[in-house]
């Protein structure tokens, strides 16, 4: 289906746009790259106990997955995506300064709720910004968007070093200060009109094409994914407060989650040397066997004396248990989803693995308090679950890619 002309207006290449669009992918993935691994440790030394934890954890999952699809809706139907995208920012940057209030259970949750409502829409508009940029100049998604993971790492590693020197008092201040300067990126956001095709995640885009995406194999390979995806809660959660009961430091406890993040990384540039000529139900079966190699491993490398090492060497496997998992689902949706309704294959599986990840991490609270590190044993069966449903997947695929 070809997309509707540019006005002239639009015909226009916004000064710098490559560079604005950078700093806005960096800035605001500063602050995700602080809240994903610190954030449950101050949750802990505010002296909330591992259930409660799950909750303020897993109830603003719940949430995201129907506010998201509304919010990027609107960002499309607005004059223009940034003034959207800023206001959110804005507003993270004023409901965030309320971990600053009394941490009660109540204040706590509330807060994390109202935040994840416009915290959560932010990527999914900057994407729809940045390949507006693609498709209208030839600008290169890549270079913009890889600014984003490289300030994802860094606060990965300056958060540990912040953290091993002031506490975790300072979690609420490095995502004040990180959502500050998201804003003033995003006052700097190109300005481009309403696009031309809806936004990742659109829930206009899931409505419209989501009926003609409701097959066997579609459907068993984006659950089984979410599945194999929400394997990964319990580590998501407590991992770091794991760490940290065994001794080890807070800036070691940011160079593994670092770690992590360069594993994946490094999947992302060799996947298709490797991998290339791999069908993508057995990449997905590779990485849900990966997954469950990661769950039995985690809790045997502390007892059998591994030390920090051997947690080095199990988070490598994020290359094969995330990276793998991500880059499948998109070429499983290049090959068999029409491009017309890509944004709504997106959105399903959005959904199918934010669900999930909400559902496991609100069991991960009570595992972690009755079993610490056995927990990630439980996560075993969640993976194979998720393998099993590729497998189902396998059986019904079609004979052929889809071509064009």
């Amino acid at each position: 289906m070809p997309l509707p002309p540019l006005s002239p207006e639009q015909l226009v290449k916004p000064s710098r746009f490559e560079l604005r669009m950078s700093l806005i992918f960096g800035t605001l993935f500063i602050s995700l790259g602080t809240h994903l691994p610190y954030f449950p440790l101050w949750l802990q030394a505010k002296g909330f106990h591992a259930e409660q934890i799950a909750v303020i954890l897993a109830a603003p999952m719940f949430l995201r997955v129907v506010t998201t699809p509304l919010l990027t809706t609107l960002a499309d139907r607005a004059r223009d995506r940034a003034d959207v995208y800023v206001v959110l920012v804005a507003a993270s940057l004023l409901l965030s300064a309320g971990y600053f209030l009394t941490p009660t259970y109540a204040t706590v949750l509330a807060v994390s709720l109202l935040l994840t409502i416009v915290w959560t829409p932010q990527s999914p508009i900057a994407d729809s910004l940045a390949l507006s940029g693609v498709r209208r100049f030839g600008s290169n998604y890549a270079s913009m968007r890889k600014w984003g993971s490289i300030c994802y790492l860094l606060a990965n590693v300056a958060g540990g070093f912040i953290l091993a020197a002031s506490g975790p008092r300072a979690v609420p201040v490095i995502i004040f200060l990180a959502l500050g300067a998201a804003l003033a990126a995003g006052l700097m956001a190109p300005r481009l009109g309403r696009p031309r095709k809806a936004s990742p995640l659109s829930a206009a885009e899931i409505q419209h094409a989501a009926p003609g995406l409701f097959n066997a194999y579609f459907l068993y390979f984006t659950l089984g994914v979410g599945i194999i995806t929400a394997s990964h809660a319990f580590l998501y959660g407590f991992v770091s407060i794991y760490w940290k009961s065994i001794g080890i430091s807070d800036s070691l406890v940011g160079l593994l989650w670092a770690w992590g993040v360069v594993s994946e990384v490094c999947m992302f540039l060799f996947f298709n040397r490797i991998f290339a000529s791999v069908p993508v139900v057995r990449v997905m079966l590779i990485a849900g066997i990966g997954s469950i190699v990661r769950w039995i491993a985690f809790p045997l490398v502390w007892p059998l004396g591994l030390g920090v090492g051997g947690f080095f060497a199990v988070q490598s496997l994020h290359s094969v248990s995330v990276a793998m998992v991500l880059i499948g689902l998109q070429k499983m949706i290049a090959e068999t989803v029409s491009e017309e309704r890509t944004g709504a294959a997106q959105g399903i599986a959005y959904f199918f693995n934010g669900f999930f990840m909400a559902a496991v991490t609100l069991v991960s609270g009570p595992l972690y308090d009755r079993l610490g590190a056995d927990g990630f044993l439980a996560m075993i069966p969640i993976a194979i679950v998720g393998l099993m449903l590729i497998g189902l997947a396998a059986r019904s695929a079609p004979q052929r890619a889809l071509r064009g």
